[in-house]
């Protein structure tokens, strides 16, 4: 994964936006699957991809309403 900024994150269109969310949700939920069959996860790589998620989706809302 690659860390954003939020100047990068700015830079998208919305289906960019969409993309790198999905990516995000779909890594997320097989670090869920990990951790619930015992294998090795490391928390701290979930911990970034959560705030990722978080940064975009927050610059994505407000693209939204500033149209």
């Amino acid at each position: 994964m690659n860390i954003l900024s939020n100047k990068a994150i700015r830079a998208l269109d919305i289906e960019s936006m969409e993309k790198e969310v999905l990516e995000i949700k779909r890594a997320l939920f097989d670090f869920r699957l990990k951790q619930a069959t015992r294998q090795s996860v490391k928390p701290h790589i979930i911990k970034a991809y959560k705030n990722q998620l978080a940064r975009i989706m927050t610059i994505q809302k407000e693209k939204y309403f500033n149209q």
